[in-house]
């Protein structure tokens, strides 16, 4: 839960683990579990590494929705606006333009309310 809380920020954390029911609170455990207890924490990438690679991969399946979130992530993992602009570029060529295009309307709003 602190490499989640340190990643996604308190207020995300919070309001996920509130949202919790009967239905989700399995799924929230793996997601703590797995994601950021066990994959985030590995000696092999460091965050800023990770972010870039999940920012891709969401991109790459069209994962839009989470996204926003993921950018707020990397932001707080060190990486740049350009560094994300960058990201976004190569996204589009092995991506997807569409996907791309996409990814680039989310990621402006989140860089503009940072």
């Amino acid at each position: 839960m602190a490499v989640r809380r340190e990643v996604l920020g308190d207020a995300h954390v919070d309001r996920a683990t509130a949202a919790i029911t009967d239905l989700t609170a399995d799924f929230q455990d793996f997601i703590t579990q797995y994601a950021w207890g066990s994959v985030w924490t590995r000696p092999g990438l460091d965050r800023r590494s990770r972010s870039l690679i999940t920012l891709t991969a969401l991109v790459a399946r069209g994962h839009h929705e989470e996204l926003a979130m993921h950018v707020r992530a990397a932001r707080t993992n060190g990486l740049t606006n350009d560094e994300i602009k960058e990201l976004l570029l190569q996204t589009a060529i092995y991506c997807g333009v569409p996907d791309a295009s996409t990814a680039y309307r989310i990621a402006q709003g989140v860089l503009d309310e940072l």
